[in-house]
């Protein structure tokens, strides 16, 4: 709750903000409206009482803060030069019930005026030419758009700026999510973790509220042979190895904010970013069960190749830089120099396919592209999120390398128990000999950019993560503005009609398209990500919602190259989070709904068993059985 506390204090320091001209007005016109003839109409509604209006001192040092950024920061009338009346007059903004101020500047020599928020009369008679108030409109907000109209404007003009919602306290009973829900979610949790699952974290935000937060077994279950252990509880502020969820959270937001800020575009080249290098050096390669392209074909296509075609998995590169050319035995003290070294192999590598012709999921397209937002920014990509996202946010458990970072190994979830080698991907010298905690999983990351790469290296607990990735609702956070309505829609839309579960980088449900881990009753609009050590953010437009599921279910037996022990209990699977909390929305569900679900599942379980013809009881897949079975008597009762 500390986190909490702290971003309402920010908000209540940002509420002393004056609304001036020297503001970022977008205003198109301020020509005082006594030139025209104005026809004044008596408001026929009540004044409401719910609204707060307070006046600013102009002494307040944050008043004309040229570095505060607003949702919408106008003027009436006219604010956007139209025709119509009702569109010069009236606006829509985001907003959550239970918070919201606006901020209100009746300009020098301004005559009276109406103002309706949510079509509710607000009383405006005492307020001054000159001055300027703040509207605590936290008793008649809505969650989604709300409205604001300004009318009846006899002379002058009226500065309007609005924040953006933030992340408040609340409860799953605040935004109607059924606690029967919860209960079974909760349920299957513990007991897949009193059967050997390692551990887990969930946090939910709804309508500008945390509504929920758990966390359930221990930051490390097993020592380096798999043997159970005792070890500390993981709370709410355990950091989890997020994986490929970090290319959400690094690149992709990252580029959506520099999009914003016209300081990209998707159709950028990337030679145009990283320098003709990027095409010229690369060399001559034939990939496995793949035709030769011919180095001057290989050059040209990838001398073209976009920021667009990358972000969709189209740009033509393998899936991962195991597939570099001029294998190197990995560092095992990667430095800043190991990574220019990686981004070299980039530039060497030949392209696998004629862009735009496939989809290869790649986390080579992330780290490419998080040289191009160094590039772009000048910064290490850590420390520019840091700078546009973490610190304006108040986010404290958000980072890379973590244990560089102030946290210690007990802070954070492990993950594998002894990383080996996979696929001949790296040799026995490069191993890290060692149950990792603290450290990223991904070898790449770790071995060939330092720990701070595009495609994986972010560590977070679920709550920083969740008020991040509510972001993605509003496009902003308080006084601060990270994305375009357009660049949401943009990076979240379908980008290849064959491919409709992809967006730009971001997953989408769509048509059932990623049911396993965004559940088979969500709307076709939720998007979001996965990622390898078990972890997933779920993000709903259409309900406001955002929810986060961390496990290291890495962090167990490996039972062969592929497979981990971990992997085989219901609360790997993930996406029966959204699917439960989906159901338990809006009301009540019939109670039994939840123990048939939960025999639903151990049922698949026993199939999947019965299947594989496999009989031992305490073989992993058994016990998740078992812990179903344990669920579905225990939501009975």
């Amino acid at each position: 709750m500390k986190r909490i506390a702290s971003a309402l204090l920010c908000i209540a320091i940002i509420s002393s903000t004056l609304l001036s001209s020297c503001g970022k007005s977008t205003s198109k016109d301020t020509t005082p409206a006594s030139d025209q003839e104005t026809v004044t109409t008596e408001p026929s509604t009540i004044p409401s009482q719910d609204v707060t209006i307070t006046p600013i001192d102009f002494s307040d040092p944050v008043v004309s803060d040229p570095g505060l950024d607003w949702q919408y920061d106008i003027s009436f009338p006219d604010w956007q030069d139209r025709s119509m009346y009702g569109a010069n007059n009236r606006l829509g903004f985001y907003g959550y019930s239970g918070q919201g101020v606006i901020y209100i500047q009746p300009g020098a020599g301004s005559g009276k005026f109406s103002l309706y928020i949510n079509d509710t009369r607000i009383d405006t008679s005492e307020m001054a030419p000159g001055k300027v108030y703040s509207l605590d409109i936290s008793g008649i907000t809505r969650n989604g758009r709300n409205s604001l109209q300004l009318s009846d404007l006899s002379q002058g003009v009226v500065f309007v700026k609005i924040p953006y919602p933030t992340v408040i306290s609340g409860t799953i009973q605040d935004v109607g999510i059924s606690e029967d829900a919860i209960r079974l979610i909760d349920t299957i949790i513990s007991c897949d973790v009193e059967s050997g699952f390692p551990s887990s974290q969930m946090a939910v935000v709804k309508d500008g509220r945390m509504v929920y937060e758990n966390s359930w077994g221990n930051v490390k279950t097993y020592d380096d042979n798999a043997n159970p252990i005792d070890a500390s509880p993981v709370t709410k502020d355990t950091l989890y190895d997020l994986a490929s969820v970090t290319k959400m959270f690094s690149v992709n937001f990252a580029i959506q904010y520099l999009m914003t800020k016209e300081q990209i575009t998707l159709d950028t080249k990337i030679v145009d970013i990283l320098g003709d290098e990027f095409a010229g050096n690369t060399i001559e390669r034939k990939y496995y069960n793949r035709d030769k392209i011919p180095l001057s074909e290989n050059k040209k296509m990838k001398a073209n190749i976009t920021v667009r075609d990358v972000l969709r998995h189209q740009a033509g590169f393998p899936s991962g830089p195991q597939n570099m050319t001029n294998q190197k035995k990995l560092s095992t003290s990667p430095t800043d120099a190991t990574r220019k070294d990686t981004l070299k192999q980039i530039f060497m590598t030949p392209l696998m396919y004629e862009p735009g012709t496939e989809l290869v999921y790649s986390d080579l397209d992330y780290m490419l592209l998080d040289f191009c937002v160094e590039e772009i920014t000048g910064m290490r990509i850590d420390q520019y999120l840091e700078e546009i996202f973490w610190k304006p946010m108040g986010l404290t458990h958000i980072t890379y390398n973590p244990m560089e970072n102030g946290f210690s190994a007990d802070d954070c979830a492990a993950t594998e128990l002894k990383p080996y080698p996979k696929k001949g991907e790296y040799t026995d010298e490069g191993l890290r000999n060692r149950t990792l905690q603290g450290e990223v999983h991904d070898s790449n990351a770790f071995h060939r950019m330092a720990g701070v790469s595009g495609h994986a290296g972010l560590f977070s607990n679920a709550s920083d993560l969740a008020i991040l990735a509510s972001v993605m609702l509003t496009g902003g956070y308080g006084n601060h503005r990270f994305f375009s309505q357009n660049v949401i829609d943009q990076f979240t839309s379908v980008q290849d009609e064959d491919y409709p579960g992809y967006a730009l980088g971001w997953w989408r449900e769509g048509d059932h398209a990623r049911d396993y881990y965004f559940g088979s009753v969500t709307d076709s609009k939720v998007f979001g990500h996965e990622g390898f050590t078990g972890t997933l953010v779920v993000i709903d437009p259409e309900n406001n919602m955002v929810i986060v599921l961390l496990t290291n279910k890495l962090h167990s037996k490996v039972l062969d190259a592929d497979t981990y022990s971990g992997s085989m209990y219901t609360t790997a699977t993930l996406g029966f989070v959204p699917e439960i909390i989906e159901i338990g929305l809006n009301g009540e569900a019939d109670k039994g709904i939840w123990a048939s679900m939960a025999g639903d599942i151990a049922a698949d379980i026993k199939r999947r068993l019965d299947k594989d013809g496999i009989t031992d009881e305490d073989y992993p897949r058994w016990r998740a059985y078992k812990a179903m079975l344990e669920t579905k008597k225990r939501v009975s009762s």
